[in-house]
């Protein structure tokens, strides 16, 4: 496990905001798929996913975010990503990705767009 991963969360507005910190791989899936799984669990309303400070993301990492996709879509609660960096934007665009997961490019447009 890599020890500088970990998902902080904070409350913003009707929004839950888990912020991923390091690499979304094959060492760091469980914890992810964990830690989201807890943050759908407490969300009322909306989830945003804060890529800001994720340096690395596998095939792994994205297979977590789509579960968690499909897991939010079951609670009734939006999820979405946001400030996602260009090699894992890029990642979301080959795969095809981007047509199921809402990607926006700042915390604040996230939450703007998921409060109205």
């Amino acid at each position: 496990m890599d020890a500088l991963f970990s998902v902080e969360t904070t409350v913003s507005g009707p929004c839950l905001v888990a912020k991923v910190v390091g690499a979304m791989d094959y060492a760091s899936q469980s914890e992810l798929r964990e830690r989201l799984t807890q943050v759908i669990a407490h969300a009322e309303r909306a989830v945003v996913v804060d890529l800001t400070d994720v340096s690395f993301c596998d095939s792994a990492g994205l297979n977590v975010l789509l579960g968690a996709h499909r897991e939010a879509e079951r609670a009734a609660v939006a999820l979405v990503l946001a400030c996602v960096p260009v090699p894992l934007h890029r990642i979301l665009e080959m795969t095809g990705a981007d047509q199921v997961l809402r990607v926006f490019g700042t915390v604040a447009d996230a939450e703007a767009a998921l409060s109205s």
